[in-house]
């Protein structure tokens, strides 16, 4: 079987470290631990969970931000093309989508369906992973000439466990 194509977000390797909700934490380190350490599903990020890694504050917690896209070794998909990349984005926000403000968030959706990745992994259900905002994408790609159909979820629907 084909393994997946994954692009995490920032809010991923956020939630390995966040100890004010243990729950999406723990899922996370297991996520981390069993796919994508494991290579099951090829997993990417970009220079913009990089950008929005470095914008971290606290000394301490960027630099473990960071390692973690070296420890286990994640590509970047790059913004490329440039211009291809960037307009997508820009009409995600156009079309209130996402809201005006998310530069970066509609980036990431934006790379994740350039690059036809199976699927952009997050926490934020806000303005990405929930089902209207995904049904919304996809009828933007659509109309936009994009119709590889993008997954917009969280690991615990990728991780599936038999046992639940």
């Amino acid at each position: 079987m084909k393994k997946l194509r994954l692009y995490l977000d920032t809010s991923v390797i956020n939630f390995l470290f966040a100890d004010d909700a243990p729950e999406k934490r723990d899922i996370t380190i297991e996520f981390f631990h069993s796919f994508v350490e494991q290579r099951v599903h090829d997993c990417f990020v970009s220079s913009v969970v990089i950008d929005e890694i470095n914008k971290t504050e606290e000394n301490a917690q960027r630099e473990r931000l960071l390692n973690v896209v070296l420890q286990y070794r994640l590509p970047m998909l790059a913004v490329e093309p440039p211009d291809e990349v960037i307009s997508l984005a820009d009409s995600y926000r156009e079309r209130g989508v996402i809201p005006s403000s998310k530069i970066d968030d509609s980036m990431h959706v934006a790379l994740a369906t350039v690059h036809q990745v199976d699927a952009l992994i997050s926490w934020n259900f806000r303005h990405m992973a929930n089902l209207n905002k995904e049904r919304l994408i996809v009828a933007v790609n659509e109309s936009l000439g994009y119709p590889y159909p993008l997954r917009v979820t969280t690991p615990l629907e990728v991780m599936g466990r038999e046992d639940e």
